[in-house]
């Protein structure tokens, strides 16, 4: 086996997403000098990225102030906003909440707007590199992180390196920025060896399912923003959806569902094409074809959540540390933000002798990004005693109140609210139509997710037995129905049922990071370049 080879610079960013490049663009702003190298997973810039989504443009004003005439892919201003009350056939319109007024803000494709903000990168020097995954972190004689490793590529299955095998590089850096998105492996490590969570509530995800469709123009109304809330939920379960109006005919549809939901028999994927069924959806579906399909889990602690964010020689920016606004369902300018926060920091920092960012962190308190976390901080715990409450509390907080309140409410760990299958209500799920509804393998499918099949598995088992012992046993193996991409199959009949891990579907949401109950899955980087290709979500 060859040796790595090393390649330093003064950072090394971990994700090509808004807030990785965003804290690239404002380091090279600051310090011209600064070597700067940008790494990320996906086959190119943006084949990872995911999102609704409705874009606030603030962080981006303060980053590019001229980026209307820079050319930038905000083209679709957003128009009339609806927000939905649905029962099992109709539709109440409800008073738009303020935080979901969109006016002034556009609908976008976030892989779109990430490819041309690393355009703008590397026009200020940056190097930016798609397809490495970076699969370790690197740390020097004292304990501070030096850098990343990217995974070696080659390796068989068996763990052998095969006629093909290249080793990772070594990426040192003076500090290393993890941009790396919701639950990031490296992001979890750090934590996990640094105790960054110590201080922090446990941090409530959602898992976010999208569509994109491309629909009949009579039904088009571009700008136009709906979202929704109650059915096909209960009213014990968070979530709701957005449909985006695009231009070109296309409609974004998506679904979230709160990682805490308590049946095991739910399935995130069937309550979206089920969603589509309702009277009031699907008639802007008809005569329309779906062209892509995607999955992601979103962190939405909010503030309280929100872990320490620097340790010597390395920093967590954007949902690697969990910055979304979940009242606006928006995160992308709070990314954003908080990179452009981190790069400051770290440019003074690095005109010095220390080791860690720790003006990130007051800097941080001091801006318009933790004066609007902190207002909404209490939304989604608000939740956590079912729908209806949730917009009791909400309505009080902050429609009277004004977000105004002296108390914090907590979180709690997603994995631990499972019931029991024995105490929980199975789900008859419709069966798909291929027109409206679909299933898993064909969704995958238009994802465009391509796995080198003769890898090692990137998704681990702490313990092979779990899985039946304890997760079949108890829960009626929920793992076959919270995975968005059929990943997890339970095959054979009593007693010899086993689980068969087919990981070359995997989407990289990291549900089954955060849902399985025991904790014993854990979603590590597969080779760069895998995973799926979204060309336009």
């Amino acid at each position: 086996m060859s040796e790595r080879e090393s390649m330093a610079f003064d950072v090394v960013v971990v994700g090509a997403g808004p807030s990785g490049l965003a804290a690239a663009i404002r380091l090279k702003q600051c310090d011209p000098a600064l070597s700067v190298c940008v790494i990320d997973k996906g086959s190119e810039v943006g084949a990872h990225i995911l999102s609704g989504a409705v874009f606030e443009p603030r962080a981006l004003d303060e980053l590019l102030p001229d980026w209307r005439e820079r050319g930038a892919p905000l083209t679709v201003p957003a128009g009339d906003d609806r927000f939905l009350l649905l029962s099992a056939k109709r539709a109440r319109r409800l008073p738009t909440p303020p935080s979901l007024r969109n006016h002034g803000n556009y609908i976008i494709s976030l892989a779109s707007l990430c490819r041309w903000l690393a355009g703008q990168a590397e026009a200020l020097g940056v190097e930016i590199y798609a397809g490495f995954a970076a699969a370790e972190l690197l740390y020097d004689a004292d304990g501070a992180v030096k850098g990343v490793a990217t995974g070696d590529m080659g390796v068989g299955k068996d763990g052998v390196p095969g006629p093909n095998f290249t080793p990772g590089i070594e990426l040192l850096g003076r500090q290393t920025i993890l941009a790396e998105g919701c639950r990031g492996s490296l992001s979890k490590s750090l934590s996990e060896r640094f105790d960054l969570r110590a201080e922090a509530d446990p941090q409530t995800y959602g898992l976010g399912i999208k569509e994109l469709w491309e629909i009949d123009p009579a039904h088009h109304q571009t700008g136009s923003i709906t979202h929704t809330i109650g059915w096909p939920l209960d009213a014990g379960t968070y979530g709701g959806s957005f449909l985006y109006h695009l231009d070109h005919n296309q409609v974004a549809v998506g679904f979230v569902i709160g990682l805490d939901y308590r049946n095991p028999f739910l399935s995130p994927f069937e309550e979206f094409q089920r969603f589509k069924s309702h009277p009031a959806i699907a008639s802007i579906f008809a005569g329309g074809r779906r062209i892509a399909y995607g999955a992601r889990a979103v962190s939405e602690g909010g503030l309280q959540s929100l872990p320490r964010l620097t340790v010597p020689g390395a920093v967590l920016v954007g949902d690697a540390a969990g910055f979304l606004n979940v009242a606006k369902v928006k995160g992308s300018h709070a990314a954003m933000k908080s990179g452009m926060l981190a790069a400051e920091s770290i440019a003074v920092l690095l005109k010095g002798e220390g080791r860690e960012a720790l003006g990130y962190s007051q800097a941080l308190r001091d801006s318009w990004l933790w004066q609007e976390l902190h207002a909404v901080r209490n939304v989604r715990p608000s939740f956590h005693r079912g729908l209806w409450p949730g917009l009791a509390y909400s309505a009080v907080e902050f429609g009277a109140l004004h977000g105004k309140v002296p108390w914090t409410l907590g979180n709690h760990a997603d994995h631990s609210r499972l019931k029991e299958a024995g105490a929980s209500r199975r789900i008859d799920y419709p069966r798909p139509d291929g027109v409206l509804r679909f299933d898993r393998l064909s969704s995958v499918f238009v994802s465009n997710t391509h796995h080198e099949e003769n890898q090692p598995p990137h998704l681990r088992l702490a313990d092979p037995l779990v899985p039946i012992t304890v997760n079949h046993r108890r829960f009626d193996s929920p793992e076959q129905r919270y995975c968005p991409a059929g990943v997890y199959e339970m095959v054979g009949e009593e007693p010899h049922i086993r689980l068969q891990i087919n990981a070359a579907n995997c989407l990289h949401c990291k549900t089954c990071d955060i849902k399985d109950p025991t904790q014993n899955i854990t979603w590590t980087v597969p080779e760069g370049g895998g995973g799926p290709n979204y060309p336009n979500m």
